[in-house]
């Protein structure tokens, strides 16, 4: 039996987060769910989203299993998403993107998977607001050792890139290609203008690819990268890229394959392993039970996969490929038409896929 941490999430993570605890129990595969809430309910409730006894239970059962949760934007608490992977090192977020016949996208036959460093670049959280004694003293400093000027005014945010950051992502990916039996890996980069932190980024790329000799390296800059993927995904396979770059790139190689709603994704350090939705929480849905609950139960394939279980991976991967392709029992959003009434909820949708892994 595997102990796993459960975080329910906020908006309408709880009910994608249901559906997938039992789709994932349907695979027979034994679970103790370890229940711990995280988010803005339990910010208004414990003064912060993430309490400690949620670090304490990923660090002690290693893996856990996460429903999205709230960011607001520009003001309130910092991301959950960054806290829990800077705080727990987890420094690898992968996110595979493929087709699923059935799915409403322009493409056919596209299977990525990026690789996006999570612990440093602009998210590594260094800012100065402007007019703070940081911002200054960050203007002063730059003014001091360059010939450029920085405007008062101005918010200053720090991109550190490091050697061993990179390095480790890079050996990730480029480990996960050999044990997968995938072809090539790109580094995305923008050393062209960056030269001291892409251009790091890129040449300890270089270093880490020659110890992989069997499998294909290749470097582009982020935006061809971009360019390419909207008119040549095929071209491509494995993806690894900087933090910032990594989000954007996520999030349009997901458009490419239908959307948010069917993109899953894993944050894996050296201890322990979060497994998440790429999504938002959505909370203007929430408690109405209608939201796709896939990208969270792919996550779940994903963790099983991590955990050994590859047997009740396929069975999981292939009934929800078979419940997509039939087009029957999915959510609005994969349907034609958005407010067709016959789209299923997402606990519909979750048990259709459990009547195929039984079939």
């Amino acid at each position: 039996m595997y102990r796993i941490t459960l975080i329910p999430g906020d908006g309408t993570g709880p009910e994608i987060t249901e559906a997938t605890r039992r789709v994932l129990e349907a695979t027979g595969v034994a679970f103790e769910w370890d229940l711990q809430d995280a988010g803005e309910d339990v910010y208004h409730q414990e003064g912060t989203p993430l309490p400690e006894r949620v670090l304490e239970s990923i660090k002690k059962n290693k893996v856990a299993i996460k429903g999205p949760i709230t960011t607001p934007v520009g003001t309130g608490f910092r991301s959950v998403n960054v806290t829990l992977r800077q705080t727990l090192d987890l420094f690898s977020c992968v996110r595979p993107c493929k087709t699923y016949k059935g799915a409403r996208t322009r493409y056919d036959n596209i299977d990525l998977v990026i690789f996006r460093e999570n612990t440093e670049d602009l998210y590594a959280g260094i800012e100065y607001q402007k007019d703070s004694d940081g911002a200054r003293a960050v203007i002063s400093l730059v003014e001091k050792y360059s010939e450029r000027t920085i405007r008062q005014d101005s918010g200053i945010s720090i991109k550190p890139i490091s050697v061993f950051g990179t390095e480790r992502i890079v050996r990730a990916a480029f480990e996960y290609a050999r044990a997968n039996k995938r072809r090539k890996v790109t580094s995305v980069h923008k050393a062209n203008i960056m030269k001291f932190s892409d251009g790091l980024f890129l040449e300890v790329s270089r270093e880490v690819a020659k110890d992989y000799p069997d499998i294909e390296f290749e470097d582009k800059i982020i935006d061809n990268m971009c360019m390419q993927l909207v008119q040549k995904p095929e071209l491509y396979d494995i993806l690894v890229l900087p933090n910032l770059y990594g989000d954007i790139v996520s999030d349009l190689a997901a458009g490419l394959v239908g959307g948010l709603g069917i993109a899953p994704g894993a944050n894996i350090g050296s201890e322990c392993s979060v497994f998440e939705a790429t999504h938002g929480s959505a909370p203007k849905y929430k408690g109405q039970n209608k939201v796709n609950p896939l990208a969270m139960i792919l996550s779940g394939v994903m963790m099983l996969r991590h955990l050994g279980e590859t047997e009740a991976a396929d069975r999981l991967d292939n009934a929800a490929a078979s419940v997509v392709r039939e087009g029957k029992d999915v959510t609005y959003d994969m349907k034609p038409v958005p407010d067709d009434p016959t789209a299923a909820t997402t606990s519909g949708m979750a048990d259709a896929i459990i009547a195929h892994m039984s079939n």
